[in-house]
Parts: C-alpha cells; structure tokens; sequence
C-alpha cells in the first residue's frame, strides 16, 4: 500500500540502505504506533513565539487520523486528516476556532482550495469515490472534490480516478477551467489501480463551472527512456510558478525544471540527477523571483532519524540551486543545526517561502525535528534564524511538524499527532513580511509578492 510520508526505518545509527526500485516511496507506519504522548517541553529560539495550539478533536482522535498538509483562503485554514479535513476561522490567529470537520477517510488528503472548490489527494485504493466507500472493494484512488462554499457544511461535488492515486497534487488556474497536475508513485506490481506502465504526471481539467464534470485531460510522459527503468517510479511533488510559467518537480529519483506555458503539455528543461546525497526528492520551492530552486530530500521516507551526528549535512536536507541562463546550478545545502535524539523522525518536510522582498527566507517542517526558519539569500550558505521544536514524542511513532507555512503574518504548523499550532516570529529579517498580505495561499501553486 502506498501511504504517506510515515515509514519505519532503521535506528538513527545505522546508515539508511540505498534506494531501490520499490524503495523510492513512503511507506506508512503500522497504524497502532501513530498514538503517542509529548515527552518533555516545547522548545522555540528567542525571536519565536508559540500563540496558539489546538489539539485535534472527533472525528480525528483515532490512531490513524494523522494531520497532513495546509491550504489558505481569507481567514480560513484548511488542514488534511487521514480521516478527512478540517476548516478552521483564522480571522484572530492566537485563538483558532473549529468551523467544521469532514469524516473522509483516505490516505493523505493532501489539500488544496481555489474559489470554492478544496480538492483531496487520495492515495491509496478505496472502496470507491464518495467518503463512505470504505467498506466496498479497494479499487478506487485519485482526486476528491468538494464545495466549501458553506464552510459550516461542505459538500462533495465529485471526483476523478487517477492511476496510482494521487499522493499530491497540484493547481494551475486557468481562465474558465483550472488544471490539477496529480503525482504519484507508481507502478506497482500486480495492482489493479497502479499497473505499469506509469507516465509521471496526469492532467485533471476541472472547469469552474462544472466541476463535477472534472476529468483526466492529459498523461505527460517527462521521462519516457525511463519506462521501464528503476527509476520510473512517479513524482512526489510538483510545485508550479504560473506566473514565470516554471514548474519545478520532484520525481523521487530526479529533480525536474518544467515549462508549463501550455499546463497540458509540460516540457522537461532540465532533470537533475543526485544519487550521492538525494535518496527522495521530495518538494520543491521557487524564491520569489524564480531565479533559485530549494528541493528537499526526505532520507528514509520521513520515518527514520537522520538529524544526528551519524547522518550527513548533505542528507536528509534541502539542496539550493541556482537558476543560470537557464540551468539549475547547486549552490549550498541547508539541515537543521540542532541534533535531535534517535527515536526522533526527523527530515527535511514541508515549507513555504516568507514574504520578505529582496530575501529568501523559508519556514520548513522537520517532522520530530519541529519547524525551522532559514534564510538562503546567500545561496552557498544558508542558516537557521528561528526554530519551535517539541521534546520527543514518546514511544516508537510517526510524529512532529509535517507541514510549516507562513501565512499573513503568523506560521501554521500542521503537528501529525498534536494539532495545529501557531507561531510568531519576531526578527529584524522577517517582520517586512507583515506588510504582505496574501488572499489564499497553496504552498504548491506559488505567486510572487
């Protein structure tokens, strides 16, 4: 089963195994050990401050309803649950408040939401399209829609069967219609829903004004010599530029640069290869001005503890590269400094730039590691400015930030077993972000400011 970014792995000591052709995707933990309790005090750098937490709450309370992934709209939040989602009103951040929870059970209900229209990422095969087809026969993944309209009551609208799933999935608005890139690994031996062969990315077209006719325009084989090779195993994440008219992927075995001036029909110009340092390429950032790369490798599928002194600077970290005349050129790479201890998942995760003009300043989850702020402006040497971090998370689990992001004055971080929390940061560096204010924010769909 393919699942999200949860895998159990070797302790922290040992050097994780390389990369094979079924090893280049996350595994999920065993469901019982998802469970657990913070073991010691938050810890944040001086210029951070914790302003609100909220625990998760039914329907979510279960072994298996990890938080996943963020998406932004107005004075909403909206969080990703193995067990569905979550609106939260954000119109006063240090307090929170639940607007509504949908029971949806899939892995990873990644989550986006444009107009008023959320999209899930289903990844894992289903009794069938709607939410209540968990008990029918597990032949079904791919996209969920949903209207939120009505944010006290949303509504399923529809959805579109994806080979593979979709592990995550990607905007690129259109003019009446509004292209959703869906990644996915793949294929799997023997699978009904993810047979070989496996082209990397699928086209979903969902017009606006019907999305519940919404359906698969496109399959762009990016790396057709690859079909039959190791490495044709999906995409992780593919973070698009509209404006730049870039897209920058990360295809598990490579780090891809996209044009997308026609979002149908995506062109490779330029696949970088990494097998000394990168095990998964898992995501992608533009900075603002499109002219830098950041991907992050998750080492060990997000279930090992590779921030220790046995494991590598140029592991399990992010990688900078510069954009020259047309080319990725790797610059420097950024790890958090601080170690953390061996029963400690940690891994470079989900981040988003913060809005500071003429920086590059990024917030970043590290699983157990916690969230971290780091400003690459100088390419070659990126540091740590800010961090929040939990005490380890007791017993052997999956736990930590899975997803940090900024969003209009104030970081959101998605915590798998502990809720949502919100920070601050006050810092010389970051505080001309303030003056930035954004009316939605997906982290994979970027737009300058």
């Amino acid at each position: 089963m393919l699942a999200s970014a949860c895998a159990a792995g070797p302790l922290a000591s040992q050097e994780p195994p390389a990369p094979s052709a079924t090893a280049l995707q996350e595994t999920s933990a065993p469901a019982a050990t998802v469970s657990g309790t913070a073991g010691g005090g938050v810890m944040m750098s001086d210029n951070v401050e914790h302003v609100a937490h909220v625990p998760k709450t039914a329907p979510f309370t279960g072994a298996d309803d990890i938080n996943t992934d963020l998406a932004f709209q107005g004075d909403y939040a909206y969080v990703g649950n193995f067990g569905g989602f979550s609106i939260y009103d954000i119109t006063d951040p240090t307090k929170p408040q639940v607007v509504s929870q949908v029971a949806c059970p899939a892995q990873q209900n990644d989550v986006t939401i444009h107009d008023n229209l959320l999209i899930l990422s289903i990844d894992e095969p289903v009794g069938g399209p709607e939410c209540d087809a968990s008990q029918g026969d597990p032949s079904w993944e791919g996209l969920r829609i949903f209207d939120v309209s009505d944010k006290k009551s949303p509504k399923y609208v529809g959805a579109v069967q994806t080979e593979c799933g979709s592990h995550t999935h990607t905007m690129v608005p259109g003019q009446d219609s509004l292209y959703v890139y869906v990644s996915s690994p793949g294929p799997e031996p023997d699978s009904e829903t993810c047979p070989a062969p496996h082209e990397l990315i699928q086209v979903v077209e969902v017009p606006l004004a019907s999305p519940q006719s919404a359906k698969i325009v496109a399959k762009p084989n990016i790396f057709p010599e690859r079909q039959h090779s190791e490495f044709a195993s999906g995409c992780h994440d593919i973070t698009a530029y509209p404006e730049k008219k870039l897209a920058a992927a990360a295809c598990f075995g490579d780090g891809v640069l996209l044009d997308i001036s026609d979002p149908i029909k995506p062109k490779v110009l330029q696949q970088l290869t990494d097998t000394e340092n990168f095990q998964i390429w898992h995501s992608a950032t533009f900075n603002n001005d499109g002219t830098k790369v950041v991907f992050s490798d998750e080492l060990g599928g997000g279930g090992q503890a590779t921030c220790d002194r046995n494991t590598p600077d140029t592991k399990g970290a992010n990688a900078v590269y510069d954009l020259v005349d047309g080319q990725l050129q790797k610059r420097g790479y950024f790890k958090i400094p601080r170690e953390q201890q061996r029963e400690e998942n940690c891994v470079a995760h989900n981040g988003s730039l913060i809005p500071v003009p003429g920086k590059d300043i990024m917030v970043q989850a590290w699983y157990q590691g916690g969230v971290s702020i780091w400003d690459f402006t100088d390419s070659a040497n990126p540091k740590e400015i800010g961090y929040f971090e939990r005490g380890p998370v007791k017993g052997s689990v999956i736990a930590g930030s899975w997803s940090a992001y900024y969003y209009n004055g104030y970081i959101y971080s998605s915590d798998i077993t502990q809720g949502l929390d919100v920070l601050k940061i006050d810092d010389p560096l970051t505080d001309p972000a303030e003056k930035v204010t954004m009316d939605d924010f997906n982290v994979q769909t970027q737009k300058s400011y």
